[in-house]
C-alpha cells in the first residue's frame, strides 16, 4: 500500500477518536506490508495526559510483536508528532514516521525540533510530511470548530 492508504488508516482512527470526544489524531504502525497496530487519542477517554495516538499506537505494536523495538517499522500519524511522543518514537527504535499536517503549537519532528533527526540521540529515524495534510488538518479544524462558540457577524 502506498503512504496515502495507510495515512487513510490513521485518518479512521482520528475519526473514532473524534466520536469518543477526543482531539482527533490517529495513528497506525506498519511493518512492511502488515498492519501491525492502530492508536488514537485516548486522553478524554482514560484520563491519562500521555494517551496519544503515538503512545496508543507504540504500545499495541509493540504488544502485537511481543517486542519494543520496533526496527523496520513505520509510523503514520494524522498530526505532526510532541515532544513526548518524538522521544517515545526514538526509544521505540522506529524506522520511520509518516505525518499528516504540521502541528504549528507543539511538533517536535519538523516545526519547533528535530528530535528524530538529531545525531546526539542514540537513534534516528526518517520523516515524510505532509501527507493527506488537507483532510489532516480539516479533520482538526471540523471538531475544534463544533466546540467553539459562534462569535456574533
Amino acid at each position: 500500500m502506498t503512504d496515502e492508504a495507510w495515512m487513510q488508516e490513521a485518518l479512521a482512527e482520528a475519526e473514532r477518536a473524534a466520536q469518543a470526544g477526543d482531539v482527533p489524531v490517529g495513528a497506525v504502525v506498519v511493518v512492511g506490508d502488515t498492519l501491525v497496530a492502530r492508536g488514537r487519542n485516548r486522553r478524554e477517554v482514560d484520563q491519562d495526559p500521555t494517551m496519544h495516538a503515538e503512545i496508543d499506537a507504540l504500545r499495541a505494536a509493540s504488544k502485537a510483536l511481543g517486542h519494543w523495538r520496533l526496527i523496520g517499522a513505520t509510523l503514520y500519524v494524522t498530526l505532526e508528532p510532541c515532544v513526548m511522543c518524538a522521544g517515545a518514537l526514538v526509544l521505540a527504535r522506529i524506522d520511520r514516521v509518516v505525518y499528516g499536517c504540521t502541528d504549528p503549537k507543539a511538533g517536535a519532528v519538523d516545526t519547533f525540533f528535530g528530535i528524530g533527526q538529531d545525531p546526539r540521540l542514540n537513534h534516528r529515524f526518517a520523516v515524510t510530511a505532509g501527507v493527506l495534510a488537507d483532510p489532516c488538518s480539516a479533520v482538526l479544524k471540523d471538531f475544534f470548530r463544533a466546540r467553539r462558540p459562534q462569535r456574533p457577524a
